[in-house]
């Protein structure tokens, strides 16, 4: 997608009422599936589901990122999107090392509990992808919100074929490949943001440098 020149480039959708409060609910939705999941994977020991509720909660910064800077110049936005570009690609690593100490541990994680959570998880995660369908053309801002809704559905269609296969093979092999895939579906997300966000500042930058014309 080409830079924006200015301001205007940004959909008018970005500063609405429905999309703040879009916001709001997906906000709501993240908040607490961070709690019931990273609950649950604790107890049953799966890296997917671990790493699927941090997830969670950083989409959750991200929504709050998102309103906060809802209605300023393109250059905060721009700034927020870095912002969540660069807490996406730290969650990504985050997810990899938990995967080497699962992997060190043998563990085995609960496949009945991996796929009852998964599967709430991903019914939450296409209601907020539904909403937020319609702003995923905006702004750096708004895409990375897109963004981050749609690797979320990827992540947990991903974590119920992991506990199919835990379940099938009674090793913790699944959960691991699986926990690796979404951490470099973090990562390739975090590059996108992060480039956009790079071009939307810039363009920003030589906005602010071209002299008013009287």
């Amino acid at each position: 997608m080409p830079c924006c020149s200015s301001d205007s480039c940004a959909s008018s959708a970005g500063t609405s009422g429905r999309f703040r409060r879009v916001l709001w609910i997906a906000l709501v939705i993240n908040g607490g599936m961070f709690v019931a999941e990273i609950a649950a994977g604790l107890l049953s020991g799966s890296a997917a589901l671990q790493a699927d509720a941090l997830d969670f909660l950083a989409d959750a910064s991200n929504y709050a990122i998102s309103l906060f800077v809802l209605g300023m110049t393109l250059r905060w936005r721009a700034g927020a999107a870095w912002i969540k570009g660069a807490s996406m690609g730290l969650f990504g690593l985050w997810v990899l090392a938990t995967v080497v100490w699962h992997i060190a541990h043998g563990s085995v994680p609960d496949a009945p509990t991996m796929g009852m959570i998964g599967t709430l998880a991903l019914v939450m995660n296409l209601i907020c992808l539904l909403l937020l369908m319609a702003f995923r053309d905006g702004d750096a801002n708004m895409r990375s919100v897109w963004i981050c809704s749609r690797n979320d559905v990827i992540a947990n269609v991903a974590v119920l074929l992991a506990a199919l296969g835990v379940f099938g093979t009674g090793t913790g092999w699944p959960d691991f490949i699986v926990a690796s895939l979404m951490a470099g579906l973090a990562l390739q997300g975090a590059a996108t943001i992060l480039r956009d966000a790079t071009c939307e500042w810039r363009s920003a930058e030589d906005t602010a440098a071209v002299p008013i014309l009287r």
